[in-house]
């Protein structure tokens, strides 16, 4: 498997989410090559502002993984992480985090939402290592696919 892979599957779940009616993200955590787990975007059907992937991913990771393992796994995601997602990585002890579309290109399709870039606060604030944009127009569609369509429903 290659990063160009697992983030093709974070798009899938990324398109997952939004069918569901949620926003188009998903992530998932890598061990030796292998997907250990997986999570997409359900804050709006769960109501759970904190619904994100990589945070829900961030916890399973520090609560089923045992204790040094999370520093062998890489989350890959769809979107770079939001700042709460990213400081859930940190405390979670995740090696690594590879995304596709950057947080400031995202905030350009989704209304309203434009945060730090969390690559800043992770490459300054700890030791996971960040890869990204990679796959960035393939990323893109997902996104502008999700909010070409939302804003026709309006």
């Amino acid at each position: 498997m290659t990063d160009e892979t697992h983030l093709r599957r974070t798009f899938e779940l990324a398109r997952e989410a939004a069918a569901d009616g949620n926003t188009p993200f998903g992530s998932l955590l890598v061990r030796d090559d292998e997907v250990i787990a997986e999570s997409r975007n359900t804050t709006r059907t769960e109501g759970d502002i904190t619904a994100h992937p990589e945070l829900k991913l961030a916890r399973w990771a520090a609560r089923e993984l045992a204790d040094g393992e999370q520093g062998a796994v890489t989350m890959y995601t769809s979107t770079e992480p939001c700042p709460m997602c990213a400081g859930a990585m940190v405390i979670a002890g995740l090696d690594h985090v590879v995304y596709s579309v950057d947080g400031a290109t995202a905030a350009e399709f989704a209304p309203g939402d434009g945060s730090m870039p969390s690559s800043d606060l992770l490459e300054r604030e700890s030791d996971v290592k960040v890869s990204g944009p990679i796959l960035e127009a393939e990323g893109k569609d997902v996104h502008r696919e999700h909010w070409d369509d939302e804003s026709q429903r309006e």
